[in-house]
């Protein structure tokens, strides 16, 4: 390592000693110590010889990481902004003025000189700054040293008993400390980082668990609320080895519940209790006390210490931590930085008290107190009373009234009459407000800043942004998927995929949700509802409403004609328009229905292989029904109406009982082959190996099925093939389209699209179209659409399936007054008949779901149970 000016910490200036042991896994690399310290020295040699502040917006990357290292390792003190930059960051940045800000753009680190040399005076024990606990961009900062960051780093290590062999999988920021303490402590010790973005949520996330070998990740509270959403309980996950839980209280319950599952599992539940101000851990609960004492925050970390502290009007005692970890003191304007020590003890704020295990207990917040009619209302308390009364909240409040942000629609009224008789307080002290999701920090922590400001917005504003009839009132995630979806038990940690969305309510929840958020992120359909919002929201996690580069009026013309749109939407839009006008014979270009298939498995991908099991099945079988019921519907009229169709076109049947080759019956063709396939894979993933088998292998899995349909299609194996041959292929290629991780991945599959597509059919032309269909989805995320024809688009995909089975029916009552007027008409009755079928099956299942609530609940059904 270069020698810095002063000396950094320990494991940031040591990580050659490691050699040759990983480092990093990040996008399906590696990168060893040896690499990785070589690369820190680049970066510390590029700050210059000169000891400067420099900032950095975190992130979880390898640039990123790399900034990060070299500023601890060469002591240069590190200003931590929040990642994805935005107001938080420019008002730290603005408010201390750094000389250098480091940025990850575009897989690469972009540092900004802002000057030579310094303006700052900056204390030889600086070594970090971050925000404090409760806030996120405010101008207080925490000061730590260099000794702090390391000795925080070990201690950690000490406890979880890290190993050079262990792996974590990164599921929190590195600009929040408990993220950044995860990299600390595992670097320590020549142990290794998976360095991801994905959410728990997301199946990508458990897959990188299972290649990787990860042994260990990181939970908030709010974590767990996600792991029951994605079936936790049931993964097979053989190399972990611990989860470790901090960034606030998690019920006792849960605490327990977890402790127990990691019993039988094999692995063990870290519960741990700490603040920035700490440099992130102050103490843990032993795993095997975890199911005995889950109420306990446990026992001071190494080297660190408790005492119980007397405070004036209260029977409980605030805790104080002691120990090398304490913060050197806070800063709140740029001279602060040249402060030494000024604090010597950490005052947590914290109300305690001891057992006689030996362990501490957390009885309540000193600061979370509010004072109304006289009396001490303690909000921690307010919030415990709502979850008793079944309601999700946070509650802040000023001397004089308390505001609680509720999830849900409650009888506020009744709920508010009910807090204020418990609290003793006058009904008018309590104030509570309705909102979709409870405002939340980047860590996940309650925003209560922002619960207290709803305390002061206009009422009558208020009641019209709840009023549902008001144009653009509740416009945001949940109200979008409660109306797509039409469901009304939508919560803060409902996933588009959880709540039943599929293929087909898609397209018009992410057109809407495009229109209300700004654009979206990949991967949307798994992210929870409460991280949704709109750029400048709480928080924003969508990566949208970066300003336009002065002077970029090209791209300004862009943006005010085009706007992206998912490439599979498009896809679906034109396709059924090519297929309508190629049947009505407006013009001929054959192949799109082909596109369709793939376009099918990889949507299949997405959104019906993650939950548990039983959850699966149910929503593949509700998914299939939405294509049968409509689909049979239409077919069943035109075999009432006229002599085309058969019995076995209205069961879906006519490629295992109709006719041989191509016929008026087999214009169902697509529909037919699209259901047998979906219950083909759906029983299939019912078996528990062959589930097994998908989940340890996402990519394999479906590229064996693509080779085994191959087989017939080429007639390596020469046996009976129902209908037009077999498609399979195809979905299965749609399918690993959606598997695909990385660049490697994805040139593979384009390999086997490019062996396979041009020989499978005879006509040229169409093998053309559904090659470059297929490579556009499986390389483009998003194509750019003109904004006048966004809509139309948007659509002609929700309404594809309907289009297609009732333009047979409809084009020729119109081809005589012209072909385009037959077109238009086939669309816009397959609009409109998406429009009517939709909402009555949406009505059919609010209706089930209620039946099945009522008989869950032991109440009377008013007719016999159609659950």
């Amino acid at each position: 390592m270069i020698e810095p000016t002063l000396a950094g910490v320990s494991f940031a200036a040591g990580l050659a000693a490691f050699g040759g042991r990983t480092a990093v896994r990040v996008d399906g690399g590696s990168v060893t110590y040896r690499e990785l310290a070589d690369q820190v020295d680049a970066t510390a040699r590029a700050f210059g010889p000169v000891r400067r502040l420099v900032a950095l917006e975190a992130d979880n990357s390898l640039p990123s990481l790399v900034v990060y290292l070299a500023a601890l390792s060469s002591g240069h003190p590190l200003l931590i902004l929040p990642a994805g930059g935005g107001q938080a960051s420019e008002s730290l940045v603005a408010a201390y003025d750094p000389d250098i800000v480091a940025r990850a753009v575009g897989g690469e680190s972009v540092l900004e000189i802002r000057r030579d040399g310094t303006r700052h005076e900056l204390h030889p024990e600086l070594a970090l700054l971050l925000s404090t606990s409760g806030s996120t961009g405010a101008p207080k900062l925490v000061r730590l040293s260099a000794d702090s960051v390391q000795a925080n780093a070990g201690a950690i290590a000490e406890y979880l008993q890290l190993r050079p062999d262990d792996k974590a999988a990164t599921t929190l920021s590195l600009s929040y400390c408990y993220g950044m303490s995860v990299v600390n402590s595992h670097l320590s010790v020549g142990a290794s980082v998976a360095l991801t973005d994905l959410s728990v949520v997301d199946p990508c996330f458990w897959e990188l668990v299972r290649n990787e070998g990860a042994t260990s990740f990181a939970a908030v509270p709010y974590t767990f609320d996600l792991l029951e959403r994605v079936g936790f309980e049931s993964m097979e996950l053989p190399s972990l080895r611990y989860i470790t839980q901090a960034g606030g209280r998690l019920e006792p319950e849960r605490v327990r519940a977890y402790a127990q599952l990691g019993r039988r599992r094999g692995w063990d539940l870290f519960v741990m209790y700490g603040q920035t101000e700490a440099t992130a851990r102050m103490a843990y609960l032993p795993p095997d006390l975890a199911a005995e004492h889950p109420q306990a925050i446990g026992v001071p970390i190494p080297g660190g210490a408790f005492r119980l502290a007397p405070v004036p009007g209260l029977d409980d005692c605030e805790l104080v931590y002691s120990g090398p970890n304490v913060m050197l003191g806070y800063a709140e304007r740029p001279e602060d930085l040249a402060l030494g020590r000024t604090v010597t003890e950490l005052h947590t704020g914290d109300l305690a008290r001891g057992t006689a295990d030996g362990l501490y207990e957390i009885v309540g917040r000193r600061s979370r107190f509010v004072k109304i009619v006289g009396l001490r209302v303690d909000l921690g308390q307010v919030e415990r009373i709502l979850a008793g009364l079944g309601v999700p909240a946070a509650a802040a409040g000023a001397d004089g009234h308390v505001v609680a942000a509720v999830e849900g629609g409650h009888d506020l009224p009744l709920i508010a009459k009910t807090l204020a008789q418990d609290l003793g307080v006058p009904r008018g002290a309590v104030q509570l407000r309705s909102v979709t999701a409870i405002p939340r920090l980047s860590s996940g922590k309650p925003n209560y800043p922002a619960v207290l400001a709803l305390g002061v917005e206009d009422k009558h504003a208020q009641e019209k942004a709840d009023d549902p009839d008001t144009p653009g009132a509740s416009e945001d995630a949940r109200s979008i998927f409660a109306d797509v979806l039409e469901r009304d038990d939508v919560t803060g940690t409902d996933t588009f995929v959880s709540l039943g969305g599929d293929s087909l309510s898609y397209v018009a929840a992410s057109v809407r949700l495009e229109r209300a958020l700004g654009d979206l992120p990949r991967g949307w359909h798994l992210m929870p509802v409460c991280e949704l919002t709109a750029p400048g929201g709480t928080p924003d996690l969508t990566g949208g409403g970066a300003p336009v580069p002065a002077g970029g009026s090209l791209r300004k013309w862009r943006q005010r004609l085009l706007a992206p749109m998912e490439t599979g939407i498009v896809l679906r839009a034109v396709a059924i328009f090519f297929i309508i006008s190629t049947h009505v014979g407006w013009f001929s270009w054959e192949g799109t229905a082909h596109v369709l298939m793939a376009v099918a498995g990889f949507n299949f991908a997405r959104f019906q292989l993650s939950g548990p099991p039983r959850a699966r099945l149910g929503r593949q079988l509700r998914s299939i029904a939405r294509i049968v019921v409509p689909s049979v519907a239409v077919i069943g009229l035109a075999f009432a109406v006229t002599d085309t169709y058969s019995w076995a076109n209205v069961f879906l049947l006519n490629s295992l009982l109709g006719p041989e080759g191509w016929n008026d019956f087999s214009r169902f063709w697509f529909v037919e082959m699209l259901v047998h396939i979906l219950l083909g894979v759906a029983a299939l993933l019912a078996i528990p190996a062959a589930d097994r088998a998908q989940r340890r292998w996402p990519l394999a899995f479906p590229l064996v099925l693509f080779g085994a349909d191959l087989l017939l299609r080429f007639r390596i194996i020469d046996l009976p093939y129902p209908g037009q041959g077999p498609v399979l292929w195809l979905f299965a290629l749609g399918w690993a389209a959606a598997a695909v991780r990385n660049v490697w991945q994805r040139a593979a599959v384009t390999a086997l699209a490019l062996l396979t597509i041009p020989g499978a059919f005879d006509d040229e032309y169409r093998s053309a179209t559904i090659l470059a269909g297929f490579l556009i989805l499986l390389w483009l995320p998003t194509v750019f659409v003109p904004r006048v024809v966004h809509r139309l688009t948007g659509l002609l995909a929700s309404s594809s399936l309907y289009a297609y089975v009732t333009h047979w029916l409809v084009y020729p009552l119109f081809d005589q007054a012209g072909k385009g007027l037959a077109v238009a008409a086939s669309l816009a009755v397959g609009i409109a008949y998406w429009l009517v079928a939709s909402r009555a099956m949406s009505a059919a299942e609010r209706l089930l779901r209620a039946r099945r609530r009522k008989a869950a609940s032991g109440l009377p059904a008013s007719s016999p149970d159609l659950g």
